[in-house]
C-alpha cells in the first residue's frame, strides 16, 4: 500500500492469470447459453465466436465480478476502512496475462485522541434580573394586544395606520400591491419615508411618495430600489395591550396568579439562557479539541460539509426573497470560503466520534423511540407508521446520531474545568 496525500492511499493489486481465465470461462459460458447468433440455436455457438462476438461485454463483466472482489480482499487483509467509492486505474487486462489494476481511495484516518476531559472553559449560570422578567412579560402582553379601529382624524405618531399601497415606478415586473398594510406611525421599525409621508393624513386621503430601500433590504425585489407608492389611508387604528392582572395570568395557562406566571417566566428565561450559555461553552470546547489535535481529514468528508454549507446558505437566501441565479455568484469562491470551516466541523465531528467510542457513548433504543414518537405527535401520523418511514430513509441513523453527539457533548461540559468569564 502506497500514501498519496492526507488520507488518500492507493493499491495496485494483480490477480493470477488462473483466476482471469476462469472467470473469463464462467462469463462466456453464461454468454453463450443466452446469445442468439444467425445460424446457431441458442446456446449452440461455438465458444470462440462468442468471445469474438462478445469481447466488450466479456472484458466488462469479468472486470465487474473481479475487482470488487479482489480489492475488497486486499482492504480486509489491511485493515483499511475506506471513506467513498475507489477509484479504478491503470487496468492491464490481457489474453493468458494476470489482470492488474491500480485502486486509489481515502480511509479513515487514524487519531491519537489526547486529553480531552477537563478542558478549561469560561461559564457560570445565567442570572435573572426582575427587569428580564418585566420585559419578557410585556413580550408575551404585546403579543396578546388587540387593535381597536378609532374614529377618522390626522394620523398622528403612535398610531397605526391602515393602509393600501402599490407601487407606481422603481420595481422590475409586477407590481407591488398590498391591499392592507399595517404600519405604525413614527416606530423605529417602520421606514421614515412612511411615516413622514402618512403623518397627518386622514382616512381616506391618498398620496403618492417615494421610499428608498437599503442595499441589504430583505426582499430582493425592493433591495437598493427607490420606488416610487400610490397609498390611501384606509383606517386608524390603537393598540390596547391586556392588563396584568391574575386573570391575564390564567388565560395564558395552568397559573393563578401574576406571581405564579412570574416564577414561570424566572424559570423559562433560566433554562433558556443556560442552554443558549451551556451550547456556547461546548461550542469552545469542540474547538480546543479541534486545535489540539493535529490529523488528515478525508476529503469526501470535506466536500459534502462544504456542499451542506453551500446549500444552507441557498435556503437562507429564498426564504429572504432572494434568487440565487440572478446574483452571478462565483460558486468555485463561495465553495473555496467555505473550506475552512468544513474541514473544522470535520474534524470536529470526527474527534467526537473518537470520545463517544472511547467512552462507550451511545443512543438507547429509547432515546431514539422517543424523537420519533415526538416527530409522529407533531405529523399526526401513528409511530409505526413514522418509524418504519425513518427506517427506510435512513433518518433513525440520522437521529441515533444526533443523539449521540447530543450525549458526548454533555460528557465534555460535565467533565470540563469551568472558570469564571472575564
Amino acid at each position: 500500500m502506497a500514501l498519496v496525500e492526507g488520507c488518500k492511499h492507493s493499491l495496485e493489486i494483480s490477480i493470477p492469470v488462473d483466476q482471469v481465465e476462469s472467470e473469463t470461462g464462467r462469463v462466456v459460458d453464461d454468454i453463450q447459453k443466452r446469445a442468439k447468433l444467425q445460424g446457431f440455436r441458442p446456446g449452440k455457438a461455438p465458444a470462440n465466436l462468442i468471445r469474438k462476438q462478445f469481447a466488450g461485454d466479456i472484458r466488462q463483466k469479468v472486470l465487474e465480478n473481479l475487482v470488487p472482489v479482489h480489492l475488497q480482499k486486499q482492504l480486509e487483509a489491511e485493515n483499511l476502512n475506506v471513506v467513498g467509492t475507489p477509484d479504478i486505474s491503470d487496468v492491464h487486462f490481457h489474453d493468458f496475462a494476470p489482470l492488474k489494476f491500480k485502486a486509489t481511495f481515502e480511509v479513515f484516518p487514524e487519531i491519537a485522541l489526547g486529553e480531552y476531559t477537563n478542558v478549561e472553559v469560561p461559564y457560570q449560570d445565567p442570572e435573572i434580573t426582575e427587569e428580564d422578567i418585566a420585559k419578557r412579560i410585556d413580550e408575551i402582553r404585546e403579543q396578546k394586544a388587540q387593535y381597536i379601529n378609532i374614529d377618522p382624524r390626522p394620523v398622528v405618531d403612535g398610531d397605526f395606520a391602515v393602509v393600501s399601497l402599490e407601487s407606481l415606478d422603481g420595481v422590475v415586473g409586477e407590481p407591488v400591491k398590498t391591499d392592507e398594510m399595517v404600519l405604525e406611525i413614527g416606530a423605529k421599525e417602520t421606514f421614515e419615508a412612511f411615516t413622514e409621508n402618512l403623518r397627518g393624513l386622514t382616512p381616506g386621503d391618498e398620496k403618492d411618495f417615494e421610499v428608498a430601500y437599503p442595499e441589504d433590504y430583505g426582499s430582493e425585489k425592493l433591495a437598493g430600489k427607490t420606488v416610487k407608492f400610490h397609498a390611501v389611508l384606509k383606517g386608524l387604528r390603537r393598540k390596547e395591550l391586556p392588563e396584568l392582572d391574575d386573570e391575564f395570568a390564567q388565560e395564558l395557562g395552568d397559573y393563578r396568579t401574576v406571581a405564579e406566571l412570574t416564577e414561570a417566566v424566572r424559570k423559562a428565561l433560566f433554562a433558556q439562557r443556560q442552554n443558549e450559555a451551556q451550547q456556547a461553552a461546548k461550542n469552545q470546547i469542540v474547538d480546543k479539541l479541534v486545535d489540539a489535535h493535529d490529523f488528515p481529514v478525508p476529503e469526501a468528508f470535506v466536500e459534502r460539509q462544504i456542499k451542506n454549507r453551500v446549500e444552507q446558505r441557498l435556503l437562507a437566501m429564498a426564504e429572504q426573497g432572494i434568487d440565487p441565479r440572478k446574483l452571478k455568484l462565483d460558486w468555485d469562491k463561495v465553495k473555496e470560503s467555505q473550506r475552512e470551516k468544513a474541514v473544522r466541523e470535520v474534524k470536529a465531528s470526527l474527534l467526537l466520534g473518537k470520545v463517544s467510542e472511547r467512552e462507550s457513548i451511545h443512543a438507547t433504543r429509547d432515546e431514539v423511540d422517543s424523537e420519533v414518537e415526538k416527530v409522529a405527535r407533531q405529523q399526526r401520523k401513528p409511530v409505526a407508521a413514522v418509524h418504519m418511514e425513518f427506517e427506510k430513509d435512513g433518518t433513525l441513523g440520522r437521529i441515533a446520531s444526533h443523539i449521540q453527539t447530543d450525549k458526548t457533548l454533555n460528557f465534555l461540559f460535565e467533565r470540563a474545568r469551568k472558570t469564571a468569564e472575564s
